[in-house]
């Protein structure tokens, strides 16, 4: 299997993210996109032109920016929340890291993917590490009430308990959808509130080896595209705002990192 087929592999995807606001008032966009997907039992070994592990470079991946935010390493970490959820056996395999690195000292990840995987290598639980503007994180922990392998195009709830959209209200529930297999691994969310689908979400993108030629061509195509998200964000919600969006302010944060 070429390794930007397999999952388990690391990887540079090259896509869009897809935004679309159903209610109280319509507004879609999608704009290019790039991200990684790390296995993190490989992240000492991997050696790629332009991007540090652990390092300064033009892409930078730190375990701080991840996890504990406290620089220790991130398996450890991942392994220690997974058996206080009691999900330590059932996806005792690969973890990859789905997220985007720094650029030129810059990020910001509104939200990253840890795709836990059992030794067979079939995916189990997904944690979605939440980031908001205001420098605030929160995880969702999502898996089949039964334990079973996530299958493509399966659906996960979460119950919202995070702010991260001001023109939101922390309410209502999250309906994920991970097709994480293949060329071309894609994320899609939902979000519901009141009985109604406010907010259609996706990332995707086509895998490629992770090496220098990846990331040669990451560089060219996006050049600012840690500062373009941020600005992007901004230049939605200055829309959301003129159009006299209902302004929900910022609750405070829950009181548990992780909402399972």
């Amino acid at each position: 299997m070429n390794a930007a087929h397999d999952p388990l592999m690391p990887a540079a995807c090259f896509g869009t993210v897809f935004h679309e606001r159903h209610a109280p008032v319509c507004n879609r966009f999608v704009y290019p996109l790039a991200f990684l997907r790390l296995p993190l039992s490989r992240l000492g070994e991997l050696a790629v032109p332009l991007l540090g592990i652990e390092r300064a470079n033009v892409f930078s991946f730190f375990s701080r920016d991840h996890g504990p935010r406290d620089g220790t390493p991130l398996l450890p970490w991942l392994r220690a929340l997974l058996e206080r959820h009691g999900l330590g056996e059932v996806a005792a395999g690969e973890v990859v890291l789905q997220t985007m690195p720094r650029m030129l000292g810059h990020l910001f990840n509104p939200v990253s993917f840890w795709f836990c995987h059992d030794r067979a290598g079939a995916l189990r639980v997904v944690l979605a590490e939440v980031s908001n503007t205001f420098g605030e994180h929160h995880n969702y922990l999502v898996h089949h009430c039964d334990l079973r392998p996530i299958r493509a195009g399966d659906e996960l709830r979460a119950m919202k308990v995070f702010h991260v959209s001001p023109f939101f209200p922390v309410a209502g529930e999250y309906r994920f959808r991970f097709h994480a297999a293949g060329a071309a691994p894609t994320v899609a969310i939902d979000y519901w509130e009141g009985g109604e689908r406010r907010l259609s979400t996706a990332v995707g993108g086509r895998a490629r080896p992770l090496d220098g030629r990846a990331m040669c061509a990451w560089l060219l195509r996006y050049p600012f595209m840690t500062l373009g998200v941020v600005v992007r964000i901004h230049r939605q919600a200055l829309r959301l705002w003129l159009r006299r969006v209902r302004f929900f302010h910022k609750p405070l944060p829950p009181l548990e990192e992780t909402t399972r």
